[in-house]
């Protein structure tokens, strides 16, 4: 096996979000900086992301948008590399965008025009970036051992710094692999257990025979966790669109609950958010069943309006009946089988302790000159930009400190 001819400063592995901004940040510094991608182009889940314009960040990024065993963790990359920032680099390169709800920022054109951005930087900056490269292991170096020495299919590299940009588990169709995580275990640091995160929830068998006719009727909803099923002390709530699949449930709401779903728990779905039905039927002064069908397919699809009537009748024409079925409406209640895992999966929530890293600078406190950025950290973000905006900040803070 041939020795690579050339001295790099810090190898990342990953060319994506984080290790492409961390590769470009650390090259501006003048570092020598050699970036690894296994697939045959850079940025491939950048590319796919928001319908393939990317939602490259939120203008309303909080610590609070993300989820973590430390939810303090985040804080010092977020604060130093803010929203503000990765825009004032879209707008150097004049690429058009646009605010589509909630903060939300998306390419006018394509998500191409962001991968473009990051690998001028990238070139700019003098990274060297190899893709097709297939990494058979790393360890370090046993004359050095404050070097790490990244073994390939052709070729022996080796750097006193690595950076592991190597994502999580979902998407696998677009190369996602458990490689981040492996490393970090041989290296003797701690993982938070993985699962799928921002991912549709599949309907038990008895549900599935209730609703899935339903699929492509969506509906604006609350969908939160009862406190039992957080981790947190207090539950969870996004109010969004729910839709209904061939499988479950899906939509923006239920793909935000799910990061917090603790795979047994029921969730709640609102499905009349903010509206007093009795008050809107007293208010008519129709009160009958007639007055309740005409009422449900107002404030609801008419399919789902009657698919709801017919499974959840009121129980008679009593006020106490009509508060019943609004109670009922307003609370539904659902016990997902499973999620439909991480090929449906936008994120992966878990992965390297916070605990085994600087806040700082995203190094390991074990082995020095060793760092994780990105998806493989466990900081997993709402849906939104939220994601992006993590890969950007933890990328930068690395990138500031190789």
């Amino acid at each position: 096996m041939e020795d690579f001819p050339h001295e790099y400063d810090a190898i990342i592995l990953g060319a994506g979000a984080a290790g492409l901004m961390c590769a470009m940040e650390a090259g501006k510094r003048l570092r020598r900086i050699l970036l690894l991608e296994r697939s045959e182009r850079i940025g491939k889940k950048i590319l796919i992301s928001g319908g393939g314009r990317c939602n490259f960040t939120n203008l309303h990024t909080q610590p609070d948008n993300f989820i973590s065993a430390n939810p303090h963790f985040a804080k010092s990359a977020l604060a130093r590399y803010p929203p503000d920032a990765f825009l004032k680099l879209v707008e150097k390169h004049r690429i058009p965008y646009h605010e589509k709800k909630l903060g939300q920022l998306f390419c006018d054109r394509s998500a191409n025009d962001i991968v473009a951005m990051l690998e001028k930087e990238c070139s700019a900056a003098g990274v060297e970036i190899r893709v097709n490269t297939k990494i058979l292991g790393v360890q370090k170096e046993l004359r050095d051992p404050a070097r790490f020495i990244v073994r390939e299919e052709n070729a022996t590299v080796s750097s006193p710094r690595l950076v592991v940009a190597t994502g999580g588990l979902s998407i696998a169709k677009i190369g996602a692999t458990a490689f981040g995580y492996d490393l970090a275990r041989q290296f003797g640091l701690n993982i938070q257990p993985t699962r799928p995160a921002l991912v549709p929830l599949e309907f038990n068998q008895a549900d599935r025979k209730r609703w899935c006719d339903l699929a492509g009727v969506s509906a604006d909803v609350i969908a939160s966790t009862s406190v039992a099923a957080s981790s947190q002390k207090h539950a969870h709530a996004f109010r969004e669109k729910m839709l209904f699949t061939h499988r479950g449930i899906s939509g923006p709401a239920l793909l935000q609950i799910s990061s917090y779903w603790d795979g047994e728990s029921s969730i709640s779905i609102d499905l009349a958010p903010g509206l007093d039905l009795n008050a809107l039927f007293r208010q008519r002064g129709r009160r009958g069943q007639s007055g309740w069908k005409s009422l449900l397919r107002e404030i609801l699809p008419r399919r789902l309006a009657d698919r709801w009537r017919q499974l959840y009748p009121p129980a008679g024409n009593s006020d106490r009946a009509f508060a019943e079925a609004e109670r009922q409406l307003h609370a539904w209640i659902v016990k997902p089988a499973a999620t439909e895992g991480y090929g449906k999966a936008e994120v992966t929530a878990g992965g390297v302790d916070t605990s085994e890293l600087s806040a700082r600078t995203m190094e390991s406190h074990k082995i020095p000159g060793l760092f994780f950025v990105g998806e493989v950290v466990d900081v997993t973000g709402h849906l939104g930009g939220f994601n992006f905006q993590w890969a950007w900040a933890s990328g930068y803070a690395a990138g500031q400190a190789l």
